[in-house]
């Protein structure tokens, strides 16, 4: 559409008049900030407005209980906040992750949409103010500085319980049950990219499917931190302008409305001034992304090839690997995983510097360790199921090349040293490396041992 053809109204508020597209549903406020940040056209993601739909909804709902707000304004506010959290005005959410520190910019985003959603569920018209008001009535009882912090828990925490360990969960239960698969199969360890004594393939996966569960525990034991809410402290966490009864009230709508126990912050001054809640959230993150990034790669070297690579296994084919090279197929899935687990690292780093933005009793990079946060979770969850169901169930062993691999190791020597003694056994390695020989061809030739017992010590599988 052409500039000339874009229609506006005009809304004004405290500071004066501002130009707004005229079917748009929020007012001057979010106009300015649409206007001031336009930094990376990075937007909330869908589990914060969520959360911020719900919040207002159960204020209304609450604020009306009081005796607060006019039951009938607080039903038309209840219905459109329930419109923004089903997701149905997600597009009127304008404002770039980047802007005011407190995210008030996005709060007043989300009272506009609202209070104008309203209005016109009331009378038919679009109409920011009248008579249901953003900062009187969607925003009773509220601060951006109370607000924000707790979509920020709410969001994360929903997320992680419905997308993040259903999909760490069914990793560890295709790892676990591969690594049972493949238990009878004896390959070569490695330590430093070098030789190393025999490992049972199983008993490799068994622990990548223990890091799994590991990290399903550590992000788990977030949810506790997360489960608190900075609801009820408005603008510096001493609750002015709202009932003490406002808090726990909207909260325990919350949770019954989101099925997960929320409650209010034992201190609202630590719940505003700070965000360590996200930053433990983010160092459990940062962890199973660097899990998954170490277990990708093994699969990705595991199954390098695939004639003149390790090959020790085979993974899914699952599309051609090169725009010049007929034939190549990549290890593009563990690839995929490898970056995710990169960008989570850098959010970390994000979340972490933005724990410690801010002065006195307000942190002031609340919209960037949103947008780190939920991203974090997002991919890794979604991640960690491509992962499951493209890579990780279709792998299968190539046993003859793991007993190639075996037999041809000089660290098969070291079950010698028992009997023969360290400096033997490195003899035996030492001429097996420079004749190109097994080490059970040397020591046979030595005779260091009667054939029976050098074969059974040299059996791989009592080794592991």
């Amino acid at each position: 559409m052409a500039t000339q053809d874009v229609k506006f109204r005009i809304e004004r508020d405290t500071m004066g008049e501002v130009q707004v597209p005229a079917d748009a549903y929020y007012g001057a406020q979010t106009q300015r900030a649409a206007d001031n940040f336009p930094v990376s056209g990075i937007r909330f993601p869908r589990a914060f407005i969520r959360a911020l739909g719900l919040i207002k909804k159960c204020a209304a709902q609450v604020n009306a209980d009081l005796g607060l707000l006019d039951p009938q304004l607080a039903k038309v506010i209840m219905a459109a906040a329930d419109e923004v959290a089903a997701g149905k005005m997600d597009e009127q959410f304008v404002v770039d992750i980047f802007q005011t520190g407190s995210g008030t910019s996005t709060n007043m985003n989300a009272n506009e949409v609202i209070a104008t959603r309203a209005n016109e569920l009331l009378a038919g018209k679009l109409n920011t103010t009248n008579p249901v008001h953003p900062n009187d009535h969607v925003n009773m009882g509220q601060s951006s500085n109370d607000v924000i912090p707790t979509a920020i828990h709410i969001a994360a925490l929903t997320s992680i319980i419905e997308a993040l360990v259903p999909a760490l969960e069914t990793l560890y239960e295709s790892l676990l049950k591969k690594s049972e698969a493949l238990d009878d199969i004896v390959k070569i360890g490695r330590t430093h990219l070098q030789d190393a004594v025999p490992i049972r393939l199983g008993q490799e996966f068994s622990g990548y499917a223990h890091q799994v569960k590991l990290g399903i525990k550590r992000v788990q034991a977030a949810k506790d931190s997360l489960s608190k809410l900075a609801l009820g402290g408005t603008a510096v966490g001493t609750g002015l302008n709202t009932n003490p009864e406002f808090a726990p009230r909207v909260i325990d709508l919350i949770s019954q409305e989101m099925g997960c126990e929320f409650t209010e912050a034992e201190n609202h001054f630590e719940a505003q001034a700070n965000q360590d809640a996200a930053v433990e959230t983010s160092g459990a993150l940062k962890t199973v992304a660097v899990s998954l990034m170490k277990i990708a790669d093994n699969i990705r070297w595991l199954s390098s090839g695939p004639r003149c690579g390790l090959g020790e296994i085979n993974i899914p084919a699952l599309q051609p690997g090169s725009s010049m090279m007929p034939g190549k197929v990549n290890p593009v899935i563990p690839e995929c995983v490898i970056q995710v687990a990169a960008q989570v690292i850098g959010n970390d780093a994000a979340i972490t510097t933005g724990g410690q933005g801010g002065n006195f009793e307000l942190s002031v990079m609340l919209p960037v360790i949103a947008h780190n946060l939920l991203q974090s979770i997002t991919i890794l969850g979604s991640v960690a199921k491509i992962f499951t169901e493209k890579c990780v169930n279709g792998i299968t062993a190539n046993e003859e090349r793991c007993r190639a691999f075996i037999e041809d190791s000089l660290a098969m020597c070291t079950a010698l040293v028992p009997v023969i003694g360290y400096d033997r056994a490195a003899d035996i390695a030492k001429e097996a490396h420079a004749t190109g020989k097994t080490v059970r061809e040397v020591a046979t030739k030595k005779k260091v041992l009667p054939e029976a017992q050098l074969n059974e010590l040299l059996d791989p599988l009592k080794m592991t």
